[in-house]
């Protein structure tokens, strides 16, 4: 099971790190995927993703049930919007950007109303 896991987490991490260049393909949900799969397969592999000088500080916060940065759920609002609207723009029938508005508000009102905002302190 430990294998299944851990290959699970490898596969998220590869499209985690693909969704950073690809619109509609989402990394957040994909890292934090293989932040729960590393914790259930490898120590190891759990501590190496939380200690990623990029992804690992956002992780850890998660996590700990601190959130995430005000600046980072700005920048997510915009840039799911922003491909949703592309996306929708390329379907001549209405089924399917309907679908993307109702999956796009469902992804923003669970972040701004349920994801906690980490307060950043400033010195």
């Amino acid at each position: 099971m430990k294998l299944f896991y851990n290959a699970m987490g490898a596969l998220c991490v590869v499209l985690g790190i693909i969704g950073i260049f690809l619109p509609l393909l989402p990394t957040t949900p994909f890292l934090l995927l293989a932040s729960w799969c590393f914790a259930r397969g490898s120590d190891r592999l759990h501590r190496w993703l939380l200690s990623h000088r990029v992804f690992g500080n956002y992780l850890r916060n998660f996590e700990a049930g601190r959130g995430i940065p005000l600046r980072a759920k700005i920048v997510a609002t915009v840039l799911l919007w922003g491909s949703l609207l592309m996306a929708m723009g390329r379907f001549d029938s209405p089924v399917v950007p309907a679908m993307l508005v109702l999956v796009g508000s469902c992804v923003s009102i669970y972040m701004w109303r349920f994801l906690p905002t980490l307060r950043v302190e400033r010195s």
